[in-house]
């Protein structure tokens, strides 16, 4: 028997990185019962070996609770959420699926930037959400503080603010009361034509591509023959199941539920993220609204160190793809590298996460180029162009406006540090757009700076000057002109298009040399000199050079007339000439991963 809407609750764990998601998500396993003590594992949900090592939620995690209150038994279906700004389109997803939210806070680390965020997304998306303070067993924890945070962040009621501890289950019973009392049960009638809402996916080696679900209106059954709606195609289910936390087989989903179906679907090319299932023989007149599909931030090549390893790239990139829909990649060319792929990323921690990724599953060496921005430039035609790297700039003279992508960054940190984020932003060309005061302690610093001067170390140097005690959310706001310009690096006179990189033009010259500086450590000497320059165009703005090795070639020389070591040194000198003009210099991995680092 489906159970009736009004029994359901649908509701997801939303909070900064660190707060104590997957611990409290652990806590509603076992105290529904789901899951046995012996059973248990910290992380629970987190099923990645990275997830596990760093602590992180990465992927969104459903699964379905029973739980029996005022002696009826409630269907719950919670969805853990990832915390890490690069993972926010993760969190809109689960959030589509729901009707209510638990918005986790630290008692002693108190309001951070993707707490604002996050609780702001939720209630665009009408959401209730049920605040929580957690760690409240902690020494150092300070709750009265914490709320009147949450009071002037999030203009929170005080008195609805429970109080948790998701590491000892204190004050569990009363969130579980919560869930039930404060979120409402979903909308949606049986008897409508069927309506679902396809809010996440992963590829199956041996089911194929398995669709997560919220049922909206209607049935879902095994055997019925269902339409994707956006794309029109249409296939026949062959399982249906839910979370238990793993994937369990049951007859059917019904109006309100969240759950997974599989369809012999052999590529994730056919599911699109926020479309609507419906039964093809009795479709729904209308589809239900998705959501913006996420647009990668962050490009950079990636390269085998070895060629023959190319095939072996494509075919793990392939695998990646199939389990990470925001993830692209296409084939490119470098005169410098060989063949390799153009990715992009959502952010510097999902690039990351890529990387190590790949290195574990298909234990190839890889070199990756420095990371940059998508740009647009209007051309002198007319034509606006989309750059995604600094090979496809075209010549300056065809340049009418070169345009940057600009992010709105807020900054959640000690007021004694306010004046030293105020100056690292303006440093990064940051326009300064509002300050709140959260508390006499605690302050918001809103800026709006190019994406290009966020993605590299802007995070670090935060958490640097505020001792960890700083965090930051950015949202992509458009384009804007700016004076750009492509910096080429030269080796022996030969360009590296590997190493070129897109910069503002008052900060050319100190970016190239410090470029410059760094391939001067990682290329090893030659037997001639070699040159190293930085170049606009056919202007050169910086140049270092590697000295020759020498060789004492009069050594032999004791006494006697000085014309004899002259003849020796003129000879020495020809032919280190030749050689400059025919030697070749090798660059190595290590050159192109020194343009990472941005000191």
């Amino acid at each position: 028997m489906p159970t009736p809407t009004f029994q359901i609750r649908n509701f997801c764990i939303i909070a900064h990185i660190d707060h104590g998601k997957s611990t409290l998500a652990d806590q509603f396993l076992l105290k529904t019962g789901t899951l046995q003590e012996r059973e248990m594992r910290e992380q629970a949900l987190d099923s990645m070996d990275l997830e596990r090592e760093r602590g992180i939620t990465i992927r969104m995690h459903p699964v379905t609770l029973y739980y029996t209150y005022g002696g009826r038994e409630y269907e719950l279906n919670l969805i853990d959420t990832p915390g890490h700004v690069d993972f926010h389109y993760e969190v809109s997803r689960s959030l589509a699926a729901c009707e209510g939210a638990i918005l986790l806070v630290d008692a002693f680390q108190g309001v951070q930037a993707q707490t604002v965020a996050n609780a702001f997304l939720a209630m665009e998306a009408n959401l209730k959400i049920i605040p929580v303070l957690n760690k409240i067993d902690l020494p150092q924890a300070r709750p009265e503080h914490v709320i009147a945070e949450m009071e002037q962040a999030l203009l929170i009621d005080p008195a609805e603010v429970l109080r948790v501890s998701a590491k000892t289950g204190l004050g569990m019973d009363e969130l579980m009361a919560a869930v039930i009392e404060r979120i409402p049960p979903p909308q949606g009638s049986v008897e409508q034509p069927l309506r679902a809402l396809v809010y996440n996916s992963h590829f199956d080696t041996y089911k194929g591509v398995v669709v997560y679900v919220r049922i909206m209106d209607g049935q879902l059954r095994v055997g019925q023959k269902v339409r994707f709606m956006r794309t029109g195609r249409e296939f026949v289910v062959t399982e249906v199941g839910r979370f238990r936390p793993g994937m369990t087989r049951c007859e059917e989903l019904s109006a309100g539920e969240v759950g997974y179906f599989t369809a012999n679907i052999k590529t994730l090319e056919y599911v699109n993220i926020g479309d609507t299932v419906t039964d093809a023989l009795c479709p729904a007149a209308e589809p239900l609204p998705g959501y913006k599909e996420p647009k990668p931030m962050v490009f950079s090549g990636l390269y085998p160190v070895n060629n023959d390893d190319f095939e072996d790239l494509r075919e793990a990139l392939a695998r990646l793809k199939l389990n990470d829909s925001s993830f692209t990649y296409q084939p490119e060319v470098s005169d410098g590298l060989g063949f390799g792929f153009r990715c992009g990323f959502l952010g510097m921690l999902h690039r990351e996460i890529i990387q190590q990724r790949l290195e574990r599953e298909c234990d190839i060496e890889l070199v990756q180029t420095a990371p940059n921005v998508t740009y647009e430039i209007l051309k002198r035609d007319g034509t606006v162009v989309t750059v995604h790297g600094p090979q496809d700039v075209p010549d300056a003279g065809q340049i009418q406006e070169f345009r940057e992508p600009i992010v709105r960054v807020s900054f959640l940190l000690p007021a004694e540090n306010i004046g030293a984020i105020m100056q690292l932003c303006t440093d990064r060309r940051g326009t300064f757009v509002r300050t709140e005061y959260l508390s006499p302690k605690r302050v918001m610093l809103v800026y709006e700076m190019p994406l290009a001067e966020v993605i590299y170390d802007l995070y670090d140097k935060l958490k640097s000057i505020t001792h960890g005690y700083g965090t930051m959310d950015y949202e992509f706001i458009g384009f804007r002109a700016a004076d750009l310009v492509k910096l080429d690096i030269l080796v022996h006179g030969n360009r590296v298009d590997a190493l070129s990189v897109i910069v503002h033009r008052s900060q050319a010259e100190r970016r190239g040399r410090a470029i410059l500086k760094k391939l001067r450590d990682q290329i090893d000497r030659h037997l001639f000199e070699v040159a190293l320059q930085a170049a606009i165009g056919s202007r050169i703005v910086a140049r270092e050079n590697i000295a020759p090795l020498r060789k004492n070639v009069t050594a032999k020389c004791y006494g006697g007339d000085i014309t004899r070591k002259r003849k020796l040194w003129a000879k020495q000198a020809e032919g280190k000439k030749r050689l400059k003009q025919i030697g070749k210099v090798e660059v190595p991995q290590e050159a192109f991963l020194a343009v990472l680092e941005q000191e």
